[in-house]
């Protein structure tokens, strides 16, 4: 029987093209161990069409992280030319790379959601940023629509509201291609993520980590660079807790629809230890660094058989 001819996505252009590109070596890799005659695709958004309709693969394995490969984009284009991808489809991806959208799919489950809400980048000044102190005494500020932890920053006081003000919005400009912010309110607390994935056709929560950063919090530099990070799996939790953080995540991969492999994040305040969810991932890293493959590692399942899982999970989806 032929095997499958699959076009690895990877790249995509964006703030996190070269944590994609990392993964699309080490998914790369994994394909040609398992025998699929494979091509890597180094996406280029304005061409990427007529690149997929030229080089006509069984199916594509999505690589890409970030926007155009993260927001239902390249979904899109891949449902409508009728070439299986992996990873979800469309509106979940679009709904999933919306933080605020995705917390709206939520708020009729029993996942509690931190308090927060959208602002447009341009209607950002000290005045506004004062204002939300008053309202959360505080709180994080981050692109609405963006993964790898890209620009997120805790502001807890008027000083710290200066100095970002300053750095990231007159000088570097640092949400320049951003054009809303979500605004949520800041917890102090452990940070915990699940990794949910699909096997024999059953959604399974696989196991919960904890991740103790040395930075300020998990951030771009904590999770792709060696020693920034510790991850503790299996988190050393109350029963209880970890079974919620198990439930949580499942119930948000299939309250949003999603396919294949997701990973969510939450965390546990340290004052009341209540668990809330800060974001679901469509398009988890998998890099060596990365948590998916090391909390399956942790149940049993190696790279290459997670690999061949989404491969066989591929379809067309809305």
């Amino acid at each position: 029987m032929r095997k499958k001819k699959i076009l690895l996505l990877q790249g995509g252009k964006n703030e996190e093209h070269e944590v994609s590109i990392n993964t699309g070596n080490e998914v790369y890799k994994a394909l040609l161990k398992l025998g699929y005659k494979t091509e890597i695709l180094n996406v280029e958004p304005k061409k990427f069409k007529k690149d997929i309709e030229y080089l006509k693969p069984d199916c594509c394995f999505n690589a890409l992280h970030g926007s155009f490969g993260e927001d239902g984009t390249v979904q899109k284009i891949l449902f409508d030319l009728k070439i299986p991808f992996t990873h979800s489809g469309i509106s979940a991806s679009k709904i999933g790379f919306n933080k605020d959208k995705a917390k709206n799919y939520l708020k009729d489950t029993k996942i509690n959601l931190l308090k927060s809400e959208v602002i447009n980048t341009d209607k950002i000044n000290e005045k506004i940023l004062n204002k939300f102190i008053s309202k959360y005494k505080s709180f994080v500020i981050k692109p609405l629509l963006s993964g790898s932890s890209y620009g997120v920053q805790i502001i807890r006081s008027s000083d710290d509201i200066k100095k970002i003000y300053l750095n990231s919005f007159k000088k570097n400009k640092l949400y320049i291609k951003h054009k809303k912010l979500i605004i949520e309110k800041y917890i102090k607390g452990r940070e915990l993520t699940v990794t949910v994935i699909e096997k024999n056709k059953k959604i399974l929560p696989i196991a919960v980590t904890e991740i103790l950063s040395k930075n300020n919090f998990f951030d771009y530099q904590a999770k792709y660079s060696q020693g920034y990070s510790k991850h503790v799996v299996p988190a050393s939790l109350e029963k209880s807790i970890y079974n919620k953080c198990l439930i949580y995540s499942k119930e948000a991969h299939d309250t949003l629809g999603c396919n294949g492999v997701t990973r969510s994040d939450f965390i546990l305040n340290d004052i009341d230890n209540k668990l809330y969810f800060l974001e679901i991932n469509t398009q988890p890293g998998l890099t060596p660094v990365s948590l998916v493959p090391e909390q399956l590692k942790y149940k049993g399942i190696n790279f290459l058989e997670l690999i061949k899982l989404l491969v066989k999970s591929a379809k067309c989806q809305k």
